[in-house]
């Protein structure tokens, strides 16, 4: 079995190469029961999470006999973490022969996530953000932002790059390390104003209450929510979700887990039927992306097994035996 850490996964791995990747993951298919979400509670301090997220072949959708591959994610979010210098979420991706069940590779979750989170947001984007989007801001300073402004520098010709966040020298070091990708990056200290700024609003965080808010979005603005996974975190304002059209990773998982899309549901802000479709929908061409120039468009992603597991497996064939 193949050990394959995160320095690896960087060299296997390019951001238009896996938004490609992942285009073909979403219109092929996979099979990925719902993900098991446990609480670890704890007695004193936030509690953890522990996420186990499956899948495996579609061999019927893919029109394919061979063995293919099952792969599982263990993960964990521990948010005290950050107080303490180490990233809130932790993991690990398990890749097996779909045929025997034999382990192929162990691979690291944590940058594994990093790369196919921030790949699906370009895809995302690649349907619902305008072709000429220069301006990306990024909400959150912790490990996947970085990844987010490269993945949508991949897909828009992004050439204004702000990174927001609540402690600015954390912000600092995010634009810091982005000085490679030749654009202009720079910290936003005023959250609002950078937002009414923006072609693209991105936000990775686990907020508990809306950071983005709607009505200071512009015509034609798209926003990428990728930090909530649970009911009760929030990251974009109702008056947002009234004003973009909106689309999910898997209508099963941004229903059912982000906070984004099930309080509004709850109040009545969004209705069901107004969920305009998911990145199978998109990928397959049963749904329409950006309908015009000043449309306000929305995705949110709580992640998706399938991503993992096409994620893993070009990580897999890209690495030497």
């Amino acid at each position: 079995m193949r050990m394959i850490d995160a320095a690896t996964v960087d060299r296997s791995l390019t951001f238009g190469g896996l938004v490609e990747t992942l285009r073909t993951a979403f219109r092929d298919g996979a099979i990925q029961p719902v993900r098991h979400h446990h609480t670890i509670e704890r007695p004193d301090g936030a509690a953890s999470t522990l996420l186990l997220m499956p899948a495996w072949t579609d061999f019927e959708r893919a029109g394919t006999s061979d063995g293919g591959f099952v792969g599982v994610k263990i993960v964990t979010v521990s948010p005290d973490n950050n107080a303490i210098g180490k990233p809130a979420v932790m993991g690990l991706y398990l890749l097996l022969d779909g045929r025997t069940g034999e382990p192929l590779a162990l691979i690291d979750g944590q940058r594994l996530t990093q790369w196919r989170t921030a790949c699906a947001s370009a895809l995302a984007s690649s349907f619902l953000a305008r072709e000429d989007a220069a301006s990306l801001l990024v909400i959150g300073a912790g490990a996947l932002a970085p990844f987010l402004a490269r993945a949508h520098a991949a897909v828009r010709p992004i050439r204004r790059v702000r990174i927001w966040n609540r402690t600015p020298a954390n912000a600092h070091r995010v634009a810091a390390g982005l000085a490679d990708l030749g654009l202009d990056v720079a910290i936003a200290s005023e959250l609002d104003v950078a937002v009414a700024e923006a072609d693209i609003v991105s936000s990775c965080t686990i907020s508990t209450g809306p950071l983005v808010k709607g009505a200071l979005l512009k015509p034609g603005a798209h926003v990428d929510l990728v930090g909530g996974f649970t009911p009760a975190m929030r990251e974009a304002d109702d008056e947002a979700i009234r004003r973009a059209r909106v689309h999910v990773d898997t209508l099963a998982g941004a229903t059912k887990e982000a906070g984004d899309i099930v309080q509004p549901l709850a109040s009545g802000a969004l209705a069901r039927e107004a969920i305009c479709g998911d990145l199978f929908g998109l990928a397959r061409g049963e749904i329409g992306g950006r309908r015009s120039a000043d449309e306000i468009t929305l995705f949110k992603s709580v992640g998706a097994a399938l991503e993992d597991l096409a994620a893993g497996i070009a990580v897999f064939e890209a690495t030497p035996a």
